[in-house]
């Protein structure tokens, strides 16, 4: 019976349309390079002087700052609200609820223009007791919610909203049964949240959060209401001035793509990291992988070499 399947032939599985598709993908992916490498209208040139400009990596600069005080300070609220939300606390429950409830309806625009207004609203702000004239200082907000300050403030309030559901999430979507184990080894809630809960949550909440840092990264561009000059907002006065759209919003189009490219390798390898108490041989990396794959290429390719001579 062996040796007359010693004579089979194993033919590999064809799929024609797979093949067609791939075909048809290549050609679109052709016609669109060529479309856009060739066609003098987009001005490459004008791209390439403007892309290093001095003035285009400060507005890129800070972009970059209010993307990460803004994912800092909101992951960090976020945190607390997500607790919050799963309080047995009516109260503290009730009041995160009700905050994401609001902040998740407001429109970023809305937000930075009313904080960026704060001082026309409420002139001075003041520490104290409500209802009572009972205070122990105030402050001028006019000296206090500038451009930056008023970015920076919006972002994370909106975003914190966000960040709570995603943290909530994670945290429910661990096992119940690991809460009542670590509660019956005596850990307290503090020690439970951050040695028990939290790293299993975290494989669930880092894909998400990584979602909403690429969305904050490119929501920073809202800020131009308030005339701060982002990356978006210099490249708008810029055009404003010189009539080359085109080109310069492509300046501003290719940096956002790198920005959210690295932020793609990070999230892999945070992902990979994490993936470790999981699995013993984890995923090998995309650079890693593209090597094994050329490895027997090149193998072949000497092999039929040293045959030729």
């Amino acid at each position: 019976m062996s040796r007359d399947h010693q004579h089979l032939k194993v033919v590999p599985a064809r799929y024609p349309a797979r093949t067609i598709g791939a075909i048809v993908a290549l050609f679109i992916l052709a016609g669109v390079t060529e479309s856009v490498a060739l066609n003098p209208r987009w001005e490459w040139g004008v791209f390439a002087r403007w892309f290093f400009d001095p003035v285009i990596l400060h507005g890129l600069g800070q972009t970059l700052l209010l993307t990460l005080l803004g994912t800092v300070f909101s992951l960090i609220f976020g945190g607390f609200l997500a607790l919050a939300r799963l309080s047995s606390s009516w109260l503290l429950s009730s009041l995160a609820w009700g905050y994401i409830w609001l902040f998740r309806s407001l429109p970023l625009i809305v937000v930075l223009i009313i904080l960026y207004n704060f001082s026309y609203l409420y002139d001075q702000l003041s520490f104290g007791v409500p209802f009572t004239t009972l205070a122990w200082g105030h402050f001028q907000t006019i000296n206090v919610l500038g451009q930056f300050p008023a970015a920076v403030i919006g972002l994370t309030l909106v975003q914190a909203a966000y960040s709570a559901e995603i943290i909530r999430g994670g945290f429910l979507g661990v096992d119940h049964g690991q809460v009542e184990a670590a509660s019956a080894l005596g850990l307290s809630a503090t020690r439970r949240t951050f040695r028990i809960i939290l790293p299993q949550a975290l494989r669930a909440i880092i894909p998400t959060a990584f979602n909403e840092i690429i969305s904050l990264a490119k929501g920073t561009a809202m800020v131009y209401v308030l005339a701060m000059p982002e990356l978006f907002y210099t490249i708008q006065m810029i055009y404003n001035r010189n009539q080359e759209v085109i080109p310069l919003l492509m300046v501003g189009a290719a940096w956002y793509l790198i920005i959210t490219t690295v932020l793609s390798v990070i999230q892999h390898s945070v992902e990979r990291w994490l993936a470790r108490s999981v699995t013993r041989d984890p995923q090998p990396s995309r650079w890693r992988q593209w090597r094994s794959r050329l490895k027997p290429v090149a193998a072949n390719e000497e092999i039929s070499h040293v045959r030729s001579h």
